[in-house]
C-alpha cells in the first residue's frame, strides 16, 4: 500500500482527529520558515533575528522591532494553500476537532478552521499597551516608526516573543484536545522548538501520522511517516 492510500486510510477510520502544524504548513503560501536553509534565521541583520523578535528589544529598540517585523514577518497577501483547506474541510466533516499551530499568519482562519489553537499568538490580533484598544494587522503593516494608539500608547502585536510565555488557557486546550484524539497528525514542523513540541507526549490515541519534508523525534512512534511537502500530500487526499 502507498503512503498517500494509507494517509486516507487512518482519515477514514479517525472520529476525533487533532492538527499539529508549524511553519512547513505555511512556506507554501509564500512565508517564509525561520530554520530552513533560506529561513529569517540564515539571513544576515544588524542582529540575529531571535534577538530581534525577544520581549527585550520590544521594549528597548522598539523602532527596530518593527522595522523587522513588518519586512520579515507580515505576509498579509498570503492565502491559505492546500494544506489549510484540506484541515478546513475535514472539520467542516466533523472529523477534525482542533487545529493548533506554531504559526502566526492566520491562514487556517482563512481557509475557514474554526477551532484553531493557536500557540504562539497571531499577528492579526494588536492591542494599545495604554488602553488596550484593538488594531488591525494592516495598521501596523500601514504604520511608520512605531506604531501608536490614538491615547498615544504603543502597540504591541499578540505574537509570543522570545522571554514570553505561552498562554496557559492556549496550552490547556491543546494538551486536552491531543489528550482526546483518536488520530494525531503532525505536520511541517520539525519539532524543536518548546514547549508546544513536547505537546506530542499526550497522544494516546490510535493513529500517530507525521508528515514533514525532514526528519522529526516523532517518527520513531509514527505509525506512518511521509517525508514531503504538506500541501502536496494533502492535495491528493
Amino acid at each position: 500500500m502507498d503512503k498517500i492510500t494509507a494517509l486516507k486510510e487512518i482519515v477514514a477510520d479517525g472520529k476525533n482527529i487533532v492538527f499539529f502544524g508549524g511553519a512547513g504548513v505555511s512556506t507554501e503560501s509564500g512565508i517564509p520558515d525561520f530554520r530552513s536553509q533560506d529561513g529569517l534565521y540564515a539571513q544576515k541583520y544588524a542582529y540575529p533575528p531571535e534577538t530581534i523578535v525577544s520581549h527585550s528589544f520590544f521594549v528597548n529598540r522598539t523602532r527596530e522591532f518593527y522595522d523587522f517585523y513588518r519586512e520579515k514577518m507580515l505576509y498579509l497577501s498570503a492565502k491559505p494553500n492546500a494544506a489549510h483547506l484540506f484541515l478546513a474541510r475535514l472539520e467542516e466533516d466533523g472529523k477534525l476537532k482542533a487545529v493548533i499551530t506554531q504559526n502566526i499568519d492566520g491562514l487556517h482562519q482563512a481557509a475557514g478552521s474554526k477551532n484553531v489553537l493557536e500557540l504562539h499568538g497571531s499577528v492579526h490580533r494588536n492591542h494599545c499597551m495604554r488602553c488596550g484598544k484593538f488594531y488591525t494587522a494592516e495598521y501596523v503593516k500601514n504604520s511608520s516608526g512605531v506604531p501608536k494608539c490614538a491615547c498615544g500608547g504603543v502597540i504591541k502585536p499578540d505574537v509570543v516573543l522570545y522571554e514570553e510565555s505561552l498562554d496557559p488557557e492556549v496550552i490547556s486546550a491543546s494538551l486536552k484536545a491531543i489528550a482526546a484524539a483518536d488520530t494525531l497528525i503532525i505536520g511541517g514542523t520539525s519539532l524543536v522548538v518548546y514547549p508546544a513540541a513536547g505537546f506530542v507526549g499526550y497522544f494516546r490515541g490510535r493513529h500517530l501520522v507525521v508528515v514533514n519534508k525532514s526528519a522529526t523525534s516523532a517518527d520513531a512512534g509514527a505509525e506512518l511517516v511521509i517525508n514531503d511537502s504538506i500541501g502536496e500530500v494533502f492535495s491528493r487526499l
